[in-house]
């Protein structure tokens, strides 16, 4: 580098950088939309348990009692045993709802915690001999979040998914079109059949 190189160096680094971010906001939840009592007690309880304590476990869970509901997707019985498989010890926890499975026979005997059990899930838990814990429950027994496995469900299994991505009919796409019907009459020519165009 010459000297004037380095002398126009040196007065950058001194000015510093303008980074143009004099607007930028911060796009995620610092509190929940909802209006839910319930839910507002939680959140000034996990608020408190995150700061206190040394916990990542208790920011997390306090990051998803923000979330929309659809952020928080259910999570099944069976897609819980399963996920428990190694850790049938512990508490499952889950900042969600807790569904029944009918297509489960046998549900093993294990500890949950979850924002809602459905009132099935909840009577085949308590049959198998386990325990269902609120969240304040679990903070009371586990402030750090020792002994627990924090689990959610599926943000994709929703139907409105499928609909998403490049256009239905697009070469190598798999998205789902809006249809009415699936047969015959439907959706059949262009992106179809070789002879109209290409095939998908």
């Amino acid at each position: 580098m010459d000297a004037v190189a380095i002398a126009s160096y040196t007065r950058a680094v001194d000015r510093g950088i303008d980074i143009a971010n004099k607007h930028a906001k911060s796009r995620n939840r610092t509190a929940p939309k909802s209006d839910n009592v319930y839910l507002l007690l939680l959140v000034k309880l996990f608020r408190f348990l995150a700061r206190r304590t040394n916990s990542n476990f208790n920011k997390v869970v306090l990051k998803r009692l923000y979330m929309s509901r659809i952020n928080r997707p259910p999570v099944s019985l069976s897609r819980l045993v399963a996920l428990t498989k190694n850790a049938s010890l512990k508490t499952a926890v889950v900042v969600g709802t807790i569904t029944d499975d009918e297509r489960m026979e046998v549900v093993p005997k294990m500890s949950v915690a979850a924002l809602h059990v459905s009132q099935g899930a909840r009577a085949r838990i308590l049959n198998a001999g386990g325990e269902v814990l609120t969240l304040d429950q679990l903070a009371l027994r586990a402030p750090t979040g020792s002994n627990c496995v924090l689990l959610r469900g599926q943000r994709t299994a929703r139907e409105a998914v499928k609909h998403f991505g490049s256009g239905p009919g697009t070469p190598g796409s798999s998205t789902k079109p809006y249809v009415r019907s699936k047969g015959r009459k439907f959706e059949r020519a262009r992106g179809r059949r070789a002879s109209r165009g290409y095939k998908n």
